[in-house]
């Protein structure tokens, strides 16, 4: 009788403890994109918070920067920050252009042969990215860029 309770305190109870409230257990922060074209941003992580708008265009880069249960707290590349139920975000990498200026796209890391100029605030699905390109696909195009001009990568980040 002494193991099946020595059993449960140990093995049982732990699991009752933890948070049901703990998020994905990914890492903090991290980069998605929005999987809606009508995802509803809201003040706090529950159906119950008001609207504070509404974004129109799946694929745009966010940064997830807090988890409560199935919500996560994001920020866009403007620096706002609202709740999204998890389900309005996926796990496919976009970047958008940050620059004053079109950005260049070139076929190889080396620079020689240009592909295309991106415009400011192009949205882009990210292929690859290494110490400092990332090849980027852009409608029927690929071609690599400077992560400088990039958000949705991290400056150190290697993705293969």
């Amino acid at each position: 009788m002494r193991i099946i309770a020595l059993f449960l305190i140990l093995f049982a109870f732990p699991a009752l403890a933890a948070d049901p409230m703990e998020g994905s257990g990914l890492p903090i922060p991290r980069f998605a994109s929005l999987k809606s074209e009508n995802a509803f941003v809201r003040t706090g992580p529950s159906m119950d918070y008001p609207i504070k708008w509404v974004y129109k265009k799946s694929g745009l880069p966010v940064e997830i920067v807090q988890e409560y249960d199935a919500w996560r707290k994001i920020k866009d590349p403007s620096g706002e920050t609202g709740w999204v139920h998890k389900l309005l975000l996926s796990g496919n990498r976009t970047v958008i252009i940050e620059s004053k200026e079109p950005v260049k796209a070139f076929e190889a890391e080396d620079k020689e042969k240009l592909v295309a100029l991106l415009e400011p605030g192009t949205v882009s699905k990210v292929e690859e990215c290494r110490e400092a390109m990332c090849l980027l696909q852009f409608g029927t195009y690929e071609g690599w860029t400077e992560k400088k001009f990039l958000w949705g990568v991290y400056g150190s980040e290697v993705l293969n």
